[in-house]
């Protein structure tokens, strides 16, 4: 008889070993058969960052972690109810993630006294009082491979790479989920290696096969699909989504892309997914360095095409001298930033929204530029796209300013029809407007933009540079009104962009006790959290900004309609400095700089902390 089954609401479940145990390679397969039988997902992709660190070892370890529900989420989940740990190292790093009465499967065979002594363990967790408050479950996940596939002709070596499946099989049990589509993905993924692909389906069934035979396993659980709007829908990481983006900008715009970039976590995935679209129209080219990737995004859109560049934020900084001249040349480009913990080096693989001010004022003189960020996975495809349409619109490089939790990130999307985008036009000079020839700052009267005119075209020749232009005719000049006429004209171009942001959406109370403000990567948390006030009937609000500079018109009124203003950044208070210079509020920061993204129940703790304060019941 099969083992009873328990339906739940929702379940967040955290593979994590050695950067060689395939933690990654399950996790996304649990992510996608997970999204294919309707559920929401949110996912949490946590790589080292050292490239081969010592097996067994803290630095190693590698995990992933993916939430998913019957209901609408917003992030991978907090605590985990389920806990795979390959060896000891990841139960030492992730233990703290587990629920009180949470399930842990250890694979009892990687615990060693070596391994033991290598994550830093005195004595072994599994026979002292460690691990009391939760459900262990000692499994030989490595003796157990090595059974299922003593039939085959693989080396030892190539049968324990294969215990990640056998460990996906338990879980795809443990949760009701079928194994056709992961055996699927091996097929092709093994295409050219006939005896991996027996491996790892044995591996994959043996494991599935274990859970319903023994003991240990007495129950079950299933998650119902979630309800979603009509439409087709994929799962889908947020650098991805970046990178269809700029396909779809291309190609409603009717411009070439062009893309330079040199390799950099964890902006790289851009650069490889825009690669495979080269019969759209898509140019990429890896470069020597930084200088030379933002170089060609520059040639690009002076030669009339869209010229993008992506990097983090090591790598902007060595842009911004690059940047700057696209900036006073009002050339249209687009600069991908997906930041990583910092400073310099930083924390590579790790999360952080400490490059905000850096993209505000991290060029000389005086230097405005638009930057737009979005708030999770899927909202990278819109707002790469926005990003496009601006920088066309007004003849000025605009920063897409994403971050690891959202680029590496995935979560169900609703692709969108063409027809549904709106509209980019280009439109190039074609001839000379005036009796005096070509005036290539001549400028349009909403939009303050200069011409873009392609070079070569007969009649539109002008010059192009650094140096301070004259209003109109662009020669070069130094003279010293005309250069404060041209940046005030450059500022002012800017902040025009905020005639076009559509009325900000304030989320739960329209006024009230205290507005999250937020940006970036933090949305799910806040989301989240706020859901969960306004269920209480608690007067809290949630705006959560896609435009930074400029700000959106209304968002002075907004904040003014609420008591207390909390700002939640992973940085040292970045927005809270805008905010606060430019509203005068007394803005309240809450503020984590770990590499980690924010627990809902850390934003709880926060609300109710101000809540107590003002003397709300």
């Amino acid at each position: 008889m099969r083992k009873p089954v328990e339906q739940i609401e929702e379940a967040t479940i955290l593979f994590a070993g050695d950067s060689g145990d395939g933690s990654q390679t399950i996790g996304t397969q649990m992510t996608e058969t997970t999204a294919l039988i309707g559920n929401d997902v949110a996912t949490l992709p946590d790589y080292p960052a050292e490239i081969r660190a010592p097996a067994g070892s803290l630095a190693g370890v590698s995990g992933f972690q993916l939430h998913f529900s019957s209901e609408q989420i917003h992030t991978p989940g907090d605590l985990c109810d389920v806990l795979v740990a390959m060896n000891p190292a990841a139960l030492k790093v992730h233990l703290n993630k587990l629920k009180p009465n949470g399930i842990l499967i250890v694979n009892v065979d990687n615990f060693a006294r070596r391994n033991l002594r290598l994550a830093g363990y005195e004595s072994n967790p599994l026979e002292d009082d460690t691990l009391t408050k939760y459900q262990v479950f000692q499994v030989e996940l490595t003796q157990l491979t090595r059974k299922s596939l003593e039939t085959t002709d693989l080396t030892t070596g190539e049968i324990d790479r294969c215990k990640n499946f056998f460990a996906l099989g338990m879980i795809l049990w443990f949760y009701n989920r079928p194994m056709e589509y992961t055996m699927k993905w091996i097929k092709v993924k093994f295409a050219k290696r006939p005896e991996y692909i027996e491996s790892n389906i044995l591996a994959l069934r043996a494991g599935n096969t274990y859970c319903e035979a023994t003991e240990q396993f007495a129950v079950s659980y299933d998650v119902k699909p979630a309800t979603f709007e009509p439409g087709t829908y994929r799962n889908i990481e947020g650098n991805m989504a970046t990178v269809l983006g700029l396909v779809a900008a291309s190609h409603q715009s009717g411009l070439p892309l062009v893309y330079g970039s040199y390799p950099i976590t964890p902006a790289s995935d851009i650069l490889h997914g825009l690669a495979q679209y080269r019969n759209f129209g898509v140019v990429t080219m890896q470069m020597e360095d930084e200088i030379a990737a933002v170089g060609v995004a520059i040639g690009a859109a002076f030669s009339g095409a869209l010229g993008v560049t992506g990097s983090s934020g090591p790598g902007l900084a060595l842009k911004s001298e690059a940047i700057n001249l696209a900036m006073i040349a009002e050339l249209p480009i687009v600069v991908c930033n997906i930041q990583r913990a910092g400073p310099s080096t930083g924390m590579p693989t790790k999360t952080e929204q400490s490059d905000l001010l850096q993209m505000f004022y991290g060029r000389n003189g005086e230097s405005p530029i638009p930057i737009i960020a979005p708030s999770r996975p899927y909202d990278c495809f819109e707002t790469i796209y926005e990003a496009c349409h601006i920088a066309i619109k007004y003849r000025t490089p605009v920063i897409f300013l994403s971050d690891l939790y959202i680029g590496m990130g995935a979560e169900p999307w609703k692709i969108p029809q063409l027809s549904e985008l709106p509209e980019i036009r280009a439109n190039f000079a074609v001839s000379a407007d005036t009796n005096n020839g070509f005036e290539p700052y001549l400028r349009d009267p909403e939009t303050l933009a200069r011409p873009w005119a392609k070079p070569g075209t007969p009649g539109l020749e002008h010059r192009i540079g650094g140096l301070e232009k004259s209003d109109v005719t662009g020669h070069v000049s130094y003279d010293t009104e005309n250069h404060e006429k041209m940046v005030e004209i450059r500022a002012e171009k800017v902040a025009r962009i905020a005639d076009d942001i559509p009325p900000t959406e304030v989320f739960g109370a329209q006024e009230g006790e205290i507005l999250l403000l937020g940006w970036g990567g933090t949305y799910g948390a806040i989301r989240t959290a706020v859901e969960n006030c306004t269920a209480e009937g608690l007067p809290i609000g949630h705006v959560h900004l896609r435009h930074l500079n400029p700000f959106p018109n209304d968002l002075g009124d907004i904040l003014n309609r609420f008591k207390k203003i909390l700002i939640p950044e992973l940085n040292s208070g970045q927005l809270r400095q805008l905010i606060r210079s430019t509203y005068l509020i007394n803005a309240i920061g809450f503020n984590k700089v770990q590499g980690q993204p924010f627990h809902v129940f850390e934003l709880h703790s926060k609300i109710d902390e101000i809540l107590k304060d003002i003397g709300h019941p």
